[in-house]
């Protein structure tokens, strides 16, 4: 994977993929490469971190691994496992190639990343997996090899640029962070947001996206079961585009609500609190924003990725 050379050029390649970064992001990312250490980045769902890894790889010109934690992953789902089927065809057959053999190893996520020289490795909220399992993965991070009984011991030549992920569902082991820079990813402010959802769908009128992102943002400050992240921002955006809308309206609004929200609560709280003074309140914040202000952002505050 091509090295950045400055924190300036990292930014300037990650907006190239659309994904938008403030100066502390930017930072910590160019130290982890530099350094060689995994990132772990944490923040509500929605705010920017699968798509983190996903720009990086982009942007690098590397490979994409992805690992997807869940409760009861264990290392023959994440590492590697065996081709029983063809082992199995191979036994029928009388072959002489030994079953536990290279030939026959099916490659996960883990052995995979040690095999494509500078790949970008997902390791995708960690927080669902178990104690064990985290206590594996430490390990591997700690020297980029794993050693197969039936086949030896297999090293990366050049170690994969490692992205770690969690909603923060429970908390990761001490040993885990020390091991990893640290970063945690906020909801981006109401600029930044516009900024991003802009960048995403060009198509939209700048007022829409100034309007839906405000309302969006007041959301954020209610007692929600669970708020809205970028990603359903930009698709509510995308809804009222789609529908030939240049500007928010409640009737609208109310009809799509629930491409921001998932929740049947949350739902019928919106609507029941007042939708429509809500979508006033959106217009008017909107209106504070300066035409085509996207673009001047501040260098430091909150961090929003197009998720």
């Amino acid at each position: 994977m091509p090295g950045f050379e400055s924190i300036e050029q990292l930014r300037e390649a990650f907006s190239a993929q659309r994904y938008l970064m403030d100066e502390g992001l930017a930072t910590v990312v160019f130290l982890a490469q530099r350094l060689r250490k995994p990132l772990l980045v944490e923040g509500e769902p929605g705010v920017g971190k699968t798509e983190l890894a996903k720009a990086l790889a982009a942007a690098s010109g590397a490979p994409l691994i992805r690992l997807q934690c869940y409760e009861g992953i264990d290392v023959h789902h994440a590492l590697y496992d065996w081709d029983y089927p063809r082992q199995l065809l191979q036994l029928r057959a009388g072959g002489s190639a030994p079953l536990y053999s290279e030939e026959f190893l099916v490659r996960r996520p883990l052995l995979e990343a040690l095999a494509q020289p500078g790949a970008v490795l997902l390791i995708d909220e960690l927080d669902r997996a178990d104690d064990e399992f985290e206590a594996f993965l430490l390990e591997f991070l700690s020297d980029f090899q794993v050693t197969i009984p039936e086949v030896g011991t297999i090293r990366a030549e050049v170690p994969p640029a490692v992205v770690i992920t969690s909603n923060r569902t429970r908390d990761l082991h001490e040993a885990l962070k020390r091991r990893c820079l640290y970063h945690w990813i906020d909801h981006p402010d109401l600029r930044r947001e516009v900024a991003i959802a802009r960048a995403r769908l060009p198509g939209v009128s700048e007022r829409l996206a100034h309007q839906v992102c405000a309302f969006v943002q007041d959301l954020r400050w209610l007692d929600l079961y669970r708020s809205p992240g970028v990603g359903e921002t930009l698709d509510w955006v995308e809804a009222f585009h789609t529908l030939g809308r240049e500007e928010i309206d409640a009737a609208t609004a109310d009809r799509t609500l629930g491409t921001l929200l998932k929740e049947r609560d949350d739902l019928e709280r919106i609507r029941g609190d007042g939708l429509e003074a809500l979508v006033v309140r959106a217009e008017e914040r909107a209106a504070e924003l300066p035409q085509d202000g996207a673009a001047e952002l501040p260098q430091e505050g909150a961090t929003g990725g197009a998720a």
